[in-house]
């Protein structure tokens, strides 16, 4: 690497390779990775992981030589109607886990709605929840990065800025991810970076078509992903790079690659930076 390179920092969701942390460590550690985003390990999610079980996995990871970029918790993956201090309490939780696990950023999202309601009739109760959650973040000196989810109050750019400048947190960030814009139709560079790009603090890795919602490789759906990251490198983006593939399988609380596809993404993802002259380390 050269002084003054361009250099974003590779990690991955864990759990999109296998449900065994030794299995993701190593495949990570073979694509360059020296993070890891952690969803779930030994099939448990983050939200349900005792104190036992996540130091188990915090030694395999030491062991392995790996670091925590984020903890993929699925707080705000529910209906608004849930009651505000359920959230607040698996927040809690998790905030335990990612301090055990050392790192600073934990993945939220911003409430899904009943059928028949209008994203405008749940927005009061989105914002009373994304505070009361932002809140408790800022207490614990952590800090929560909103992901567009598809079908959530915040799944177009207008209503995740509304979200982050409402709250005006500053343990309430972005994280962006270009497949989930697609999928409710968003153009994600031309409709959001500009209003987004000041709020950003995590880059999600994932295309899509927007013709079938199909979840796709970087760059070969329409995600605008080669244009996103010029534009992250010329603003001197430097956070990580997270990939979530999704390329076998979709649910509820995540997805699944398998350790082919997701070499597969990973090898699409450098060939983007490659070009456009960023490292990865």
């Amino acid at each position: 690497m050269t002084d003054d390179a361009v250099r974003w920092t590779l990690s991955g969701f864990g759990d999109e390779i296998d449900p065994d942390p030794a299995v993701q460590s190593a495949v990570l550690l073979a694509l360059g990775a020296k993070h890891i985003e952690v969803r779930s390990a030994f099939g448990v999610n983050v939200a349900d992981m005792d104190d036992g079980m996540t130091a188990r996995l915090k030694d395999t990871l030491d062991g392995a030589g790996l670091r925590v970029s984020a903890v993929a918790s699925p707080v705000g993956k529910v209906d608004v109607a849930t009651p505000p201090e359920d959230e607040v309490a698996r927040l809690r939780h998790v905030i335990g886990v990612a301090k055990r696990l050392e790192t600073q950023y934990i993945r939220v999202f911003s409430f899904f709605r009943g059928e028949g309601r209008a994203p405008q009739d749940i927005r009061d109760g989105v914002l009373t929840r994304m505070s009361l959650l932002a809140a408790e973040a800022q207490r614990a000196g952590v800090v929560l990065v909103h992901e567009n989810e598809k079908d959530i109050y915040g799944d177009t750019p207008d209503r995740v800025l509304d979200i982050i400048e409402s709250v005006g947190s500053p343990a309430l960030k972005v994280a962006w991810d270009s497949a989930n814009f697609v999928q409710v139709g968003v153009k994600p560079f031309d409709d959001a970076y500009d209003i987004l790009r000041p709020h950003l603090e995590y880059l999600q890795l994932k295309d899509a078509v927007m013709s079938s919602g199909e979840v796709v490789p970087s760059g070969e759906g329409d995600g605008q992903l080669l244009t996103t990251l010029t534009a992250l490198r010329d603003d001197d983006y430097a956070g990580f790079a997270s990939l979530e593939p999704h390329l076998a399988s979709a649910h509820a609380l995540g997805g699944f690659s398998g350790p082919t596809a997701f070499g597969e993404a990973a090898r699409a993802f450098r060939g983007l930076t490659d070009g456009i002259g960023v490292e990865l380390a």
